[in-house]
């Protein structure tokens, strides 16, 4: 069966995105596709010409991350109406996620006990990406 993979849309800030992932994920950027290296790189206009067409981001655990920069002929509208969701085998490696997450982003609630996981918490991070963290999870 296929599993789901997100692929974020960001507006024009992508392979920042992409390179702040690989770090806090520990992750390896393995596709960076920018206009400019693509087969249309001489019909693209010079500004658009860095923003990322495709970004795949390998995560431990056969994790895949996908990414984009929003066309610009079309509004960004950001990420709404989900959260990626990631779960540890512990306690420590989720709180190291979640702090290297929330850099520069906002807490919306804080890591704590839940009946589901011995800690969780959520986060929107700096490049508006909501995300949900659990370590150890708990049968249910």
């Amino acid at each position: 069966m296929p599993q789901p993979i997100a692929y974020l849309s960001f507006n024009g800030n992508c392979a920042e995105a992409m390179r702040f992932y690989e770090r806090a994920l520990h992750g390896k950027l393995e596709t960076i596709v920018r206009h400019a290296d693509s087969p249309w790189a001489n019909q693209v206009p010079p500004d658009q010409a860095q923003r990322v067409v495709h970004a795949r981001l390998v995560l431990e655990g056969n994790g895949i991350l996908y990414a984009g920069d929003c066309p610009s002929h079309l509004p960004y509208e950001g990420i709404k109406g989900m959260s990626l969701t990631l779960n540890y085998d512990s306690i420590e490696q989720a709180q190291q996620i979640f702090g290297a997450l929330a850099e520069g982003g906002t807490i919306t609630m804080a890591m704590q006990p839940a009946f589901w996981a011995k800690t969780w918490g959520m986060l929107v991070d700096r490049f508006g990406t909501p995300w949900i963290v659990n370590g150890e999870l708990i049968p249910v």
